[in-house]
């Protein structure tokens, strides 16, 4: 018998203050904001102190928060030291996870978990989490790692210290604009993942590490990269409707269209969009186009095929926008983290604190038993003998 897997899928587990997502009319709300309203209005240090605190900050409550995540942004010499003695082909997302939990190692004070120690925590690693992305890119590129600067904006810092120069301002506030939109987004993968492991009561960076080792999943964090391969793939707009049709009518599906959650727009797909077309444009490439063309033809084979509407999901203009900003493929899942890390870090001391529940629950779901019953004597063990082979390990297969 197959074994089944209903994702949990419109199953109530928790109660929370942090995320709203209306998926019948395409709304996204932080904290009782409209993402629409924080896209055009906000910065992602504001979103961040959002929903870390439940309120829009006032001006010296934000300048405490900024000052705050300056004096954080600097990772430990080691970190940066293990960098290099890593493989150069080794995946961002493996590095950024093993930083994460190797700053732990750096906590003098990890055993104080009151909500303050993990606020300050949790500001710590909004604020290192992109210095690490950049160093390793550099490291890997063989270029000497570069220092954050204490004036910068959040979204500012991390692409000087991964170019290596100034980025234009209106650059800086497209990506400061992405990260917002990628902050936070209720119970997906990632942070029911990081929840799960905070309902343990683990530290916050067990919660974190966690958090992205469920973000580098190629159905998760990881579906922009493929976003970008398939237009890579596809090569040029004249092979875009062809390119379409044979993965639909194979069974295959357009990676960036279609989303478990929203039954029409997601909000953030058309933010998404203005935003890549406006880089697109200034940069002279041809992937806002393209990826606008792949969204068109795959809605009308869809309608026409299956009397069924798809709309596109956050993935698919996020990969030509960031493609078109020189950053490296394999990077657009780390930018996930360095974005979402908000929001991981809002519900893990939410799950902690139980403030958004009369008291602390540890997650344990239950599963149905399909596997082999013997009888309710149970399975004879048969000595090691006389069992048959099972050629179940791949004896070629090599993992070091």
């Amino acid at each position: 018998m197959d074994t089944r897997n209903i994702g949990l899928r419109n199953i109530e587990v928790a109660d929370t203050k942090i995320c709203s997502i209306d998926g019948e009319n395409g709304k996204l709300i932080y904290r009782g904001y409209d993402i629409l309203d924080l896209a055009n209005h906000s910065t992602y240090e504001e979103t961040s102190y959002l929903l870390l605190f439940g309120e829009l900050p006032n001006t010296d409550e934000l300048n405490e928060f900024n000052n705050k995540l300056t004096d954080s942004r600097k990772i430990p010499h080691s970190i940066v030291k293990n960098m290099a003695n890593k493989p150069v082909k080794a995946h961002p997302m493996d590095i950024l996870q093993s930083s994460v939990l190797e700053l732990a190692d750096y906590d003098n004070n990890r055993t104080d978990e009151g909500k303050s120690d993990n606020i300050n925590r949790a500001i710590s690693l909004i604020a290192k989490i992109p210095t690490i992305v950049a160093a390793w890119d550099r490291t890997r590129n063989k270029m000497e790692v570069i220092e954050p600067l204490p004036d910068n904006s959040h979204a500012h810092n991390f692409l000087y210290m991964l170019k290596g120069e100034q980025p234009k301002h209106e650059v800086s506030k497209i990506f400061d604009i992405s990260l917002i939109l990628h902050a936070e987004h209720s119970f997906n993968a990632s942070t029911f993942a990081a929840r799960e492991i905070a309902s343990t009561r683990a530290s916050i960076y067990a919660c974190v590490g966690g958090a992205l080792g469920a973000l580098s999943g190629e159905l998760h964090g990881g579906a922009n990269i493929q976003v970008m391969k398939m237009l890579l793939e596809i090569g040029n707009m004249s092979n875009v409707e062809n390119w379409v049709k044979k993965r639909l009518t194979s069974g295959g599906r357009v990676m960036g269209m279609g989303h478990a959650v929203y039954k029409t727009t997601d909000p953030r797909s058309e933010v998404l969009a203005t935003l890549s077309r406006s880089i697109s444009r200034e940069k002279d490439t041809i992937w806002y186009e393209m990826t606008e063309k792949v969204e068109q033809v795959t809605k009308q084979i869809m309608l026409e095929s299956k009397r069924m509407m798809i709309y596109p999901n956050v993935d698919l203009y996020s990969a030509s926008l960031y493609y078109s900003l020189g950053i490296p493929i394999d990077l657009n899942t780390p930018i996930f983290a360095i974005s979402r890390i908000a929001g991981w870090n809002a519900h893990i001391i939410e799950e902690k604190f139980a403030e958004a529940a009369p008291k602390p629950a540890l997650y344990r779901p239950k599963a149905v038993y399909v596997g082999r019953y013997c009888g309710p004597m149970g399975c004879e063990y048969t000595n090691i003998n006389n069992r048959k082979s099972n050629k179940l390990i791949n004896k070629k297969q090599e993992f070091i």
